[in-house]
């Protein structure tokens, strides 16, 4: 078994490197890094699990930065967003940041992705939260044709990529893993669909045990890979 951990990095807590540091020396498989670009005040929606919404959702630092600092300062390590809220970036920048972040780290990214909970805050970015899901789904489809194409285009009912050229692509071969954040069974379903893993959402509630759920994502999965 493979143990990883999770933190916002803000400008008060320990530093990405410092952390990365000591995880790699205690044998720790992982480190992910969490995203917000900003709180709306005021703001509707209410925080995950109700209460109070912790500091850490107004202060935390952007993931590839905080993750390229802790790469240069590790060897094994992986870094991996948890997770990358790409309805709120634009997807062509962030093909480039995270083929970058995985040259630069050797082949040592995850990519947790999420469509986001903040109604005000992916408004913000200009993103229709009733369909941010599909807008997620285009981005990532348009992604790897920039991850895996020499010129690459897609022409999506939201997301359009002109035909262009960019590099670098990443190290990681065709794409780094895509693991799809979110609870059972509606992010499990995405990751079928267009992921390479799933990431569950603990605070959210997953009733179903893993015995119950791992022979459904199987069977969702044979079922993918016959209609394709």
């Amino acid at each position: 078994m493979e143990f990883g951990a999770s933190i916002f990095f803000t400008d008060y807590s320990i530093s990405p490197a410092e952390l990365a540091t000591a995880l790699e020396e205690r044998g720790f498989d992982s480190l992910w890094a969490a995203e917000h670009s900003h709180i709306p005040v005021p703001r509707k929606t209410p925080a995950p699990g109700g209460g109070e919404l912790a500091k850490r959702y107004y202060d935390v630092m952007d993931p590839f930065v905080t993750l390229t600092a802790a790469a240069a300062a590790t060897k094994r390590l992986k870094l991996a967003t948890g997770i990358c809220l790409v309805i709120q970036r634009d997807t062509i920048q962030t093909a480039k940041l995270v083929a970058s972040i995985d040259q630069v780290s050797n082949g040592r990214f995850l990519f947790g992705i999420g469509g986001g909970w903040n109604t005000e805050e992916i408004e913000s970015h200009g993103t229709v939260f009733a369909t941010r899901m599909q807008k997620m789904r285009e981005q990532m489809e348009a992604m790897k044709e920039i991850w895996t194409k020499s010129t690459a285009e897609y022409d999506g009912e939201i997301v359009k990529v002109p035909s262009m050229m960019t590099w670098p692509k990443p190290v990681q071969k065709p794409w780094p893993p895509i693991l799809l954040g979110g609870a059972f069974p509606w992010a499990a379903r995405r990751a079928v669909r267009y992921g390479d893993g799933w990431y569950p959402n603990a605070s959210s509630g997953n009733p179903e045990g893993a015995d119950q759920i791992l022979p459904v994502l199987d069977r969702w999965a044979k079922l993918i890979r016959q209609l394709q």
